[in-house]
């Protein structure tokens, strides 16, 4: 073993395999991803399969995306105090014991629980991207990262055919037996293939109060976004969890500035380029997941609409899965034109793709061909877009902050994903039709809806344009002291 420098001048011990490394890593991104979107085509069985109401089954869905929201940021954190491997390996665990439970579960209370668990290991892929600065020789880290970020989308789509074939063909509880197999697999390969990391913050203290005040926030957040359209946009319920979440956050940020060891350090997360960095990766995200939501239910509509596509849920998986495929294919790509131009001119490449396929929706979505081109092109934008964004972000904070900055950075995508889907929501609940007794999104609400995607990926490439450039992973500058006059904790 020798030890090569890294583009943070920090010596990085040499593996001898880093090919193997960045194979079990990105192996655990796409298995973490698709545990995503694997309940997605049993949502409307749920409600006779648990004996429940369909509202109540939804937070089947919702439960994974509060818990992941909280639990991502506390991940980063704790990567950096005790090492990225350590931490990967613990959150295999909720992961997989999770899946145990959902299979186990005969009502909707434990399946809650156990999807909550699955909800934990979503830390599985900043944890990851962080672990390869540590890990990988200089001259592969560029399309490192961009194939690790890119495995969010790739496990998205092959989470949507292989649960409908599983759905179709077999019994459901196979869905989270397979999944626990297959987590406990990778949870494997990790402790066998991946070598320790280094603890870069080992002498901090965890923010027990600061994750607590950011779970209160985003919790609060979330929730109301994510249950706005159902509970009622004015309803008390929604107006107090807006409220709750905009105190919570706010003495929250506040404890973050004095706290001496921070959950997120916000005088790092305040500079331009990881601001901007983050603001995009909101903006991106939303682009993102409007694409998910509407393609999958055009190419289900029955065809009688005359703009519907009538595919099985089965073949809708299948026509989905190339563009999530497309974001691996691309990644490459991407690191190659960073690495000449910096990742800024990247993120910008992305957002232009991603806007000219929403664009092309307009013409195009009238056959299954051409949403399969729309949707290769918005996941090809994606795959630019998400490389950048961790390399940007890497690039301006210390090395004692990498997991933390980029399990922020992953937050910041989440709540993007969040808005998206209350916003088309909305959009198709509000223009839509009915056909046979049955409420459907219009035609005119489907290109309101890629019009919508349209317009924040234009606005995703503004707030990247405005990002100060800087081209290689450099450590920036110790804060000064007087940055923590002041601390209390």
């Amino acid at each position: 073993m020798h030890n090569t420098a890294s583009p943070l001048g920090v010596p990085v011990p040499s593996t001898g395999k880093p090919g193997v490394v960045l194979a079990v890593l990105a192996t655990a991104g796409i298995v973490a991803a698709l545990m995503q979107t694997l309940v997605i085509p049993l949502l409307g069985q749920f409600p006779q399969l648990l004996h429940t109401t369909p509202a109540n089954a939804t937070w089947v869905v919702t439960i994974t995306l509060l818990i992941g929201a909280v639990t991502t940021p506390v991940a980063g954190r704790l990567g950096d105090m005790y090492g990225k491997r350590s931490i990967l390996l613990a959150s295999i665990v909720p992961l997989a014991a999770g899946s145990v439970v959902c299979a186990l579960a005969t009502s909707v209370a434990p399946m809650i629980l156990g999807r909550g668990l699955q909800g934990m290991g979503v830390g599985i892929i900043p944890l990851g991207i962080s672990a390869l600065r540590d890990l990988l020789p200089p001259e592969r880290l560029g399309g490192a990262i961009a194939l690790i970020s890119s495995s969010l989308g790739i496990g998205g789509a092959l989470g949507l055919p292989i649960a409908a074939a599983v759905v179709e063909y077999s019994d459901w509880r196979v869905l989270f037996w397979g999944s626990a197999v297959l987590v406990s697999a990778v949870g494997v390969l990790i402790f066998l293939l991946v070598p320790a990391t280094p603890a870069a913050d080992a002498g901090g203290r965890f923010d027990f109060a600061g994750a607590l005040g950011l779970g209160i926030g985003l919790v609060s957040l979330l929730l109301a976004v994510s249950k706005g359209s159902g509970w009622g946009w004015s309803s008390p319920s929604i107006l107090g969890l807006f409220a709750i979440a905009v105190l919570a956050l706010a003495i929250w940020g506040w404890w973050e500035l004095r706290s001496r060891d921070p959950l997120v350090d916000l005088r790092t997360t305040a500079r331009p380029q990881v601001l901007l960095t983050n603001v995009t990766s909101i903006v991106v995200g939303m682009a993102m997941y409007a694409q998910s939501l509407i393609a999958p239910q055009l190419l289900q509509l029955p065809t009688s609409t005359g703009y519907g596509l009538g595919q099985s849920m089965m073949a809708m998986g299948l026509w989905m899965a190339p563009s999530g495929l497309m974001m691996m294919l691309i990644s490459p790509l991407g690191a190659k034109l960073s690495a000449v131009r910096g990742p800024k001119i990247t993120l910008m490449v992305g957002c232009v793709v991603i806007a000219v396929g929403y664009g092309s929706a307009q013409l195009l979505m009238g056959t299954t061909w051409g949403l399969l081109a729309v949707a290769v092109i918005i996941s090809s934008g994606t795959g630019f877009a998400y490389g950048a964004m961790p390399a940007l972000i890497m690039s301006s904070v210390p090395l004692s902050e990498t997991a933390a900055a980029n399990g922020f950075n992953t937050l910041m995508r989440s709540i993007g994903t969040s808005f998206a889907a209350a916003i088309v929501g909305a959009v198709l609940a509000q223009l839509s039709t009915t056909i046979g007794g049955h409420v459907i999104p219009s035609d005119g609400g489907i290109r309101v809806a890629w019009f919508f995607g349209l317009g924040v990926a234009a606005l995703g490439a503004v707030v990247a344009a405005l990002i100060p450039a800087r081209r290689t992973l450099v450590e920036p500058a110790p804060r000064p002291a007087a940055d923590k006059v002041g601390a209390t904790v």
